[in-house]
């Protein structure tokens, strides 16, 4: 009997790391965010060179929902959709609290650049491909 439920137990702990430690994106680079309630698996822009390139050269399909763009500090943040093919809702946050929305079209659709900019101080942004 005790054989049997060291096995049951250790089948359970096995099983618990296994699911709780699983990232569920299929893009390994991805991790969840949630976001309006909603789990999205998002690629992260933390330095210069990820922030300049953000979701750029991008084609559908892709196997991510988006990206997250970290900054460390607050400032108003202009985006814009050159070399980008991917149409983009925009949100705009503080810490994790979203304070604003958008939209960026794609190059594709646009046929020019277009500039969107948030309306406060955010230090992150998230961009979702549509």
């Amino acid at each position: 009997m005790k054989k049997i439920v060291l096995f049951l137990l250790l089948s359970f702990l096995i099983c618990y790391f296994f699911i709780s430690n699983k990232n569920l994106c299929k893009n390994k680079d991805a991790q969840i965010y949630k976001l309006d309630n909603k789990n999205y698996c998002l690629l992260t822009a933390s330095n210069q060179s990820q922030w300049e390139k953000g979701l750029m050269f991008y084609k559908k399909p892709v196997d991510f929902d988006g990206m997250i763009f970290i900054f460390s500090d607050k400032q108003y943040r202009t985006f814009w959709n050159k070399n980008t093919y991917l149409d983009l809702d925009i949100y705009w946050l503080n810490n994790d609290k979203v304070v604003g929305k958008g939209f960026l079209p794609s190059i594709l659709k646009s046929k020019e650049i277009v500039v969107v900019k948030s309306s406060g101080k955010v230090n992150r942004v998230v961009e979702i491909a549509k």
